[in-house]
């Protein structure tokens, strides 16, 4: 645990920014029984349109929305029809955001680690317009203003494709080894990996951790309180109390 504690600091202290991936680490935007609902609502929508063949059965049984918006774009990439779609998916999660439970620690942790000096960006696949709307309701829009980097109409390049990890890298004006990503799946890991950021793994029970860990996370915290404490720590350090 120790061995733990001080790889935590050590990779704390050399972070000035820090990239978090939203639906997980933030907040729980679609907590399992809504993305389900969410997923099955588009899949229903694109039956009635006579399009459920663009989906298999595979993809419908995983009941993930992002699933279905990815398969409809690799079989009509850059169409109307996935614009539609990605709209629709935007307007779930703008809804979601007015309701979605905030991760433990995880507003105390944005707000110290913004005291202490650290730029945040939020890098997500989710809508950046669910995002700042989340984040505006809980008081943190100015931790992250304005370097939050979503969904983009050009779906080919979401996670774990880096595009949103560079813009937010490009946009504070920090080399990729000096920031931090926050994520809690093996795409966010990858997305890092490819954009040469440091990778925290948040897994908020044992099969995210697996997963997480199967795919090569070095450090995998199931509660961001460790984080929040390394964090305080950091700042007692900078102000000569520590």
């Amino acid at each position: 645990m120790r061995h733990t504690t001080e790889h935590l600091d050590q990779t704390i202290a050399g972070a000035k920014a820090v990239l978090w991936d939203f639906d997980g680490p933030i907040c729980r935007l679609f907590a399992p029984p809504r993305a389900e609902r969410v997923a099955a609502g588009l899949a229903e929508w694109l039956a009635g349109r006579g399009l459920r063949g663009l989906l298999t059965d595979e993809e419908r049984a995983l009941a993930d929305p992002h699933v279905v918006l990815r398969a409809v774009d690799r079989r009509h990439p850059g169409s109307d029809l996935v614009t539609e779609l990605e709209e629709r998916l935007t307007q779930e999660e703008l809804r979601a955001a007015g309701t979605a439970r905030p991760t433990a620690w995880a507003d105390p942790l944005i707000r110290t680690w913004t005291a202490v000096g650290a730029r945040l960006a939020v890098t997500t696949d989710n809508s950046p317009r669910a995002a700042g709307e989340y984040l505006a309701g809980r008081g943190l829009a100015d931790c992250f203003a304005p370097h939050v980097y979503g969904r983009t109409r050009q779906l080919q390049l979401l996670k774990p494709e880096p595009h949103c990890l560079i813009r937010a890298l490009t946009a504070t004006g920090t080399v990729p080894s000096e920031a931090l990503m926050i994520g809690d799946t093996p795409s966010d890991l990858e997305a890092a990996r490819k954009a040469g950021v440091p990778f925290l793994g948040y897994a908020r029970n044992d099969a995210k951790r697996h997963l997480l860990q199967r795919a090569g996370a070095g450090l995998v915290v199931d509660s961001l309180e460790v984080v929040l404490r390394s964090v305080e720590q950091l700042g007692r350090v900078r102000r000569g109390i520590g």
